[in-house]
């Protein structure tokens, strides 16, 4: 019997941001209810075999705070009806300033939800306009004080650095005000363009422009030490925390732990095997009206010792305190430093990785070239 996490996904936007390459459709209201009705049949068929308690739930997307909340709670009662759910499960919405009240804020507290992670991602309304955000910093501290008032105590708070147009000094201004509201999380992402993208097209055209790489990690760094110094702990790549407050979702990610995901994109990894639902939302929902659901599952792979090891040193280097050489060896009885001598032979001797006593992590210059240190061990 295991642990695990479950995802949930909500495809459903106001309007599509313009570097979002994440499967999600936008004023598609008239497709709520049958899409709902698709997801709880998918959590209700689902085995529940080998599986002891849930003690994750993410509930992302697109933006779920877009949908009523009454889909929520069918979702959440679903789970709780279809699985035992930790007393302690972490129970995470992400919400998006103006999509949500007061009375949504409180009926996701009456229905268990316990994190709110806010996509922020700048305090300067310009670059939010530029980035297609469809709000403004003044309706995120609306939010942010709303959730406050009515008894949410873990929030996360999302920014985003090396965007086009953005300064060092617009990083600072945002820091110092969201510092200022104490929320227990925050990450900080930095902009990645991918193709088929809005953002893409118009960096491709000229219209925006990308600070350089040096500019961008200047404020990577800005980042990481005025975080520091105001009490959170940099516990992964792009997060910090207050003592306690570290997402069990994301952590469980990253230690390889295993979780079920539902919903149109929504990715599971259970059993060694990683496998999907489709990307199409027209699709997923004709498959579960017709009784053929079983064509939503794309198979992706069936991991084996080997490759298992690998994506193990992949994910946990993504943690700031590393990969423990003892949990390795729990887990695979291997011992890493001799499976990957050459690996880490390399990357030791470039000085992107440091390995003390018990543990194998980033060096300062392996922050800056993380993607040079996980291409070894793929």
């Amino acid at each position: 019997m295991k642990n695990i996490g479950i995802y949930v996904h909500i495809p459903f936007c106001k309007q599509k941001c313009k570097y979002c390459d994440f499967i999600s459709f936008q004023c598609m209201e008239d497709k709520f209810e049958e899409y709902f009705k698709c997801l709880i049949k998918e959590i209700e068929n689902k085995s529940e075999e080998m599986i002891d308690e849930i003690d994750t739930i993410y509930i992302g997307g697109g933006t779920p705070s877009i949908v009523p909340t009454e889909y929520i709670e069918q979702v959440l009662k679903e789970i709780f009806r279809k699985y035992k759910v930790s007393k302690n499960a972490e129970i995470t919405i992400e919400v998006n300033p103006g999509t949500v009240d007061e009375e949504k804020l409180k009926k996701y507290l009456s229905i268990g939800i316990n994190r709110l992670s806010i996509g922020l991602q700048s305090t300067n309304d310009k670059l939010l306009k530029m980035l297609g955000r469809v709000h403004t910093y003044k309706e995120f501290e609306d939010v942010f004080e709303k959730a406050r008032n009515v008894g949410f105590k873990n929030i996360n708070v999302d920014l985003m650095i090396g965007l086009p147009n953005q300064t060092t000094e617009d990083v600072d201004e945002s820091l110092e005000k969201i510092i200022d509201k104490n929320p227990e999380h925050i990450s900080v992402y930095s902009l990645i363009i991918e193709e088929n993208t809005n953002m893409f097209d118009l960096i491709n055209e000229g219209i925006l422009e990308l600070p350089s790489e040096d500019l961008e990690r200047k404020m990577y760094w800005r980042v990481k030490e005025t975080l520091e110094l105001n009490g959170y702990n940099h516990y992964e790549i792009s997060n910090f925390s207050k003592v306690g407050f570290e997402s069990k979702h994301n952590m469980n990610c990253w230690n390889q732990h295993e979780y079920l995901g539902f919903g149109v994109a929504a990715h599971s990894y259970f059993d060694g095997m990683r496998y999907s639902n489709i990307n199409d939302l027209k699709q997923y929902i004709e498959n579960f009206i017709n009784e053929e659901a079983v064509y939503n599952v794309v198979f992706h792979e069936k991991q084996d010792k080997e490759e298992m090891m690998k994506e193990y040193m992949i994910l946990g280097l993504r943690k700031i305190e590393g990969v423990k050489i003892s949990n390795f060896k729990n887990k695979f009885v291997d011992n890493p430093l001799y499976v990957f001598r050459n690996e880490l032979e390399k990357l030791t001797k470039n000085d992107l990785l440091e390995i003390d006593e018990d543990v194998i992590k980033l060096t300062k210059k392996g922050l800056d070239f993380a993607n040079m240190v996980w291409i070894e061990f793929v």
